[in-house]
């Protein structure tokens, strides 16, 4: 009899898609072990397949079901959950799914499929109480560049190559266009959500550089940089104004002012 961490691996890789014959003689309680091994099989993949296509349902929409199922029961092979949360499984299948043959000819989709993770991970986010510019002007002025802002979990910043928002609105939408044309139109997308509601918007690129790079953890004045960058015109102090106007922001940690002896 094997080790018990060396039948859980053997377990594991069965069920993962590997040949069962060697385990078959390790198997007792019943008739037929190899078939009810492949019921283990044939569940696992079913129930991450359904997931995937639970988490992507535009994608669905757009391509077919049959067509992301195929993509997923791939994607279930090559990639099998890392956690054992369910909700944290398909990270990676927007850009499997992209590098599918039958995908190539829809250069939107890899696209459409981050913005759908984003809008399911938001969706289920819980706000928290948002702070007001009393919490800033609390903060000495001179470390006011170096402080950094907490913002709502439910907050994410995209990217775009092509106009997937508009993608996602049709797909929403009550009335299904017959023909849909799509051309590539970049586009920067504040996406927010709560309580299985999301809302997401086009915003221009110096607000989209500031607030994603607010978002990434970088300090107010190094968020700045870019922005100002992307529009020398920019007034950052209403840029920052709005943020906290919005209830966007939860925290602001002052900066460190050295390291304790």
């Amino acid at each position: 009899m094997p080790a018990l961490v060396e039948l859980q691996q053997d377990i594991r890789d069965v069920v993962l898609g590997g040949s069962a014959d060697p385990m078959v003689p390790l198997l007792v309680g019943g008739a037929q072990p190899a078939r009810r091994l492949a019921i283990h099989q044939r569940h696992y993949q079913a129930s991450l397949v359904e997931a995937l296509l639970t988490k992507f349902p535009a994608c669905v929409w757009l391509l077919g079901a049959p067509l992301v199922a195929e993509a997923g029961r791939a994607f279930v092979r090559c990639h099998p959950p890392a956690a054992p949360c369910i909700a944290e499984y398909g990270s990676a299948f927007p850009e499997f799914l992209a590098a599918h043959a039958e995908v190539r000819m829809f250069p939107c989709v890899p696209w459409l499929a981050r913005l759908e993770w984003d809008l399911g991970h938001i969706a289920i986010a819980v706000d928290q109480a948002p702070i007001g510019m009393d919490a800033l002007a609390a903060l000495d002025p001179a470390l006011l560049p170096d402080a950094i802002l907490k913002l709502q979990p439910g907050v994410r910043y995209r990217e775009s190559e092509w106009p997937v928002d508009d993608l996602i609105k049709v797909y929403l939408s009550d009335k299904q266009p017959d023909r849909l044309d799509i051309e590539p139109a970049a586009v920067a997308l504040e996406i927010r959500g709560a309580r299985g509601t999301f809302h997401f918007r086009r915003i221009d690129r110096a607000a989209f550089t500031f607030r994603s790079a607010i978002a990434a953890g970088s300090s107010i004045g190094m968020a700045a940089e870019p922005a100002l960058e992307a529009d020398p015109h920019l007034d950052v102090g209403n840029a920052l104004a709005a943020l906290i106007a919005e209830n966007l922001a939860v925290a602001v940690a002052p900066p460190t002012t050295g390291t304790a002896p």
